[in-house]
């Protein structure tokens, strides 16, 4: 069975279809019309009266959450190197990693996005995007440590982790505070996710 994705472009569905391209999976890319307040019209809100992008759509399982559909892809179509198993020594730090590009650095790389690009000017707080931007150093930080003597996050190879990760780190550098605030180790491991041919077809559009 083909997987749907519902995709907009920059958006988290990148996560996504990077993961599917990694694996080697078919899949149907259904884009959706990005318009501000109503993403994807009536036909998408009754997919996800959210209307966030990512969704899938497996047969008869529909999921939004882009952190959660990496697992059940990894789950369901594994298993894959993509994922390390509970009995893997790795499997800690796969799972930390996994978790914090969402739960860990969003609230402050979407405070940060939004206060130094995505508000109208009118809107923006100064004072939110100097905390934004203090607190995503801390994240970055979080990273770094976790790159110590290796070229990825977990199990000395990549992962899905490194996918969650990964779009964190385009979003900062979609607004140009990658390289302002990333060590050379994160900018050495930036190198090496965008060099990936499941990151290029992923981002392409």
């Amino acid at each position: 069975m083909t997987i749907t994705i519902f995709h907009a472009p920059r958006t988290r569905s990148i996560r996504v279809r990077w993961l599917l391209e990694e694996m080697g999976l078919d899949y149907d890319l259904h884009r959706v019309e990005f318009t501000r307040g109503d993403v994807g019209g009536e036909d998408y809100r009754k997919i996800t009266p959210l209307q966030k992008v990512p969704a899938i759509k497996d047969g008869d399982v529909v999921m939004v959450e882009s952190i959660a559909i990496l697992q059940y892809i990894t789950r369901r179509y594994g298993p894959t190197e993509l994922a390390p198993m509970a009995e893997d020594a790795a499997y800690p730090d796969y799972l930390q990693y996994l978790h914090f590009g969402e739960s860990g650095m969003n609230i402050y790389v979407s405070m940060l996005l939004g206060h130094t690009a995505l508000l109208p000017e009118e809107q923006r707080v100064p004072g939110i995007a100097k905390w934004a931007e203090a607190e995503t150093r801390k994240c970055l930080g979080v990273i770094d440590h976790g790159l110590k003597g290796h070229d990825w996050l977990a199990a000395d190879r990549f992962t899905a982790a490194d996918i969650s990760v990964g779009y964190m780190l385009f979003l900062l550098k979609l607004i140009g505070k990658l390289e302002p605030t990333a060590t050379p180790a994160i900018m050495d491991y930036w190198e090496r996710l965008t060099a990936r041919e499941g990151w290029k077809a992923a981002a392409a559009d």
